[in-house]
């Protein structure tokens, strides 16, 4: 199984945080990784994200699970569960920091994970170039826009 992940924390409150995943207009301004979103990102969603670094390339998704401010998943893929992406998103309460470290009351980490998963993700998951980058991206950029936001 295909899979990547990362984590960041964030000096924003949740609420914010939330906001700013669930504004599919907003995305652009704040993410450099997406293109646009078109369609609500609400339970029961469905959406098409326009990534950058693949330009041309639509991603039909559906919002599936939808916890506010805590987690949210979006999956697609092909007919049958053949092969399905899997992209969950989370919101948590950030680890008391060490001495020294800034992280503070009231700080969020965030993780970001996909899988795919399917009878043919062995032999799609091949085409799929290494996401790592663009995952980092997202949360650092999502980072950024929450507590700027503040």
């Amino acid at each position: 199984m295909k899979r990547f992940a990362t984590t960041t924390t964030i000096r924003a409150p949740a609420a914010r945080i939330w906001s700013l995943l669930t504004d599919a207009a907003g995305y652009p301004g704040w993410n450099s990784t997406v293109a646009r979103i078109n369609g609500d990102i609400i339970p029961g969603g469905r959406i098409t994200v326009h990534v950058r670094p693949a330009a041309g390339r639509a991603f039909p998704l559906r919002v599936v699970e939808f916890e506010p401010a805590r987690r949210m998943v979006w999956t697609g893929g092909m007919p049958f569960g053949l092969f399905v992406g899997r992209r969950v998103f989370t919101l948590a309460p950030a680890a008391a920091p060490a001495a020294g470290e800034g992280a503070g009351e009231g700080a969020v980490a965030f993780t970001m994970e996909e899988a795919f998963t399917g009878l043919l993700a062995p032999l799609i998951a091949r085409s799929i170039p290494d996401l790592q980058p663009a995952f980092d991206r997202f949360a650092a950029d999502l980072r950024h826009a929450a507590e700027a936001a503040g």
